[in-house]
């Protein structure tokens, strides 16, 4: 029988490795996104815009995230200390197909949440661990969808619980930096500004979230799954 996953220890995980690790992660992620700010600033607000703006963020909020991975794997691994180079350059050789996840899984949940929700959310909670197992395990794009079913199940509400938990807490969180921004009326730059230190500071938790499910999911699957059995007596 499998074990259980702990919504409140993994959360508190995460806060842990948030704070522990802050001067690595939230300078990356602010110059990461400070860039796609910025780039979108220039661009301005019509379609093409538009559409280079969510390129943009996919590749950088992908590549955010496999720092993200990289930077827990190291912590289970015993390493102490991270450089933001070092991380960047562990990441990019998973950047294909982490984006190639990436675009996958979110027209199949978009589509899903377009039908009434509740697929939707069976997606997100399936794929919970997708890039971990790309960027941990070494798995190709379809191995790693099949790889994050087999972790979660049997811990599907849980899982869930968390996702829903971690999207609440970077909505309010960017919902807040966002509206001093507009109430600042401090002009564009402002704006680009804000914007980078809202995904800065909400970027990190859905990303750490994702980690951290992913190795407390692997300790449950290790402890239901029995030793071999010992060798034939002579």
């Amino acid at each position: 029988m499998r074990g259980k996953l702990s919504v409140g220890d993994a959360f508190g995980e995460v806060f842990d490795l948030y704070r522990v690790h802050a001067a690595v992660l939230l300078p990356l992620a602010f110059w990461l996104y400070l860039a796609v700010a910025i780039v979108e600033g220039l661009i301005g607000r019509n379609l093409n815009g538009l559409l280079i703006g969510l390129a943009l963020t996919l590749v950088v909020g992908t590549l955010y995230q496999g720092v993200v991975v990289n930077l827990v794997g190291g912590v289970h691994a015993g390493a102490r200390e991270f450089s933001m180079r070092g991380l960047l350059d562990a990441a990019v050789p998973y950047l294909p197909r982490l984006i190639a996840a990436g675009v996958l899984s979110g027209i199949a949940m978009a589509i899903g949440f377009a039908l009434l929700l509740v697929p939707g959310l069976f997606l997100a909670t399936i794929w919970a661990v997708l890039a971990p197992a790309i960027v941990i395990e070494d798995r190709d794009v379809f191995d790693a969808f099949g790889r994050s079913r087999v972790l979660v199940r049997g811990n599907g509400w849980p899982v869930l619980g968390a996702i829903v938990t971690a999207f609440l807490i970077a909505a309010v969180a960017g919902l807040l930096l966002n509206g001093i921004a507009q109430a600042a009326a401090g002009g564009p730059l402002l704006e680009i500004v804000f914007g980078a230190i809202a995904a800065t500071v909400t970027a990190p938790i859905a990303a750490l979230v994702a980690s951290v499910l992913y190795y407390r999911l692997l300790a449950i699957e290790r402890t239901a799954t029995p030793p071999p059995p010992p060798p034939p007596v002579a």
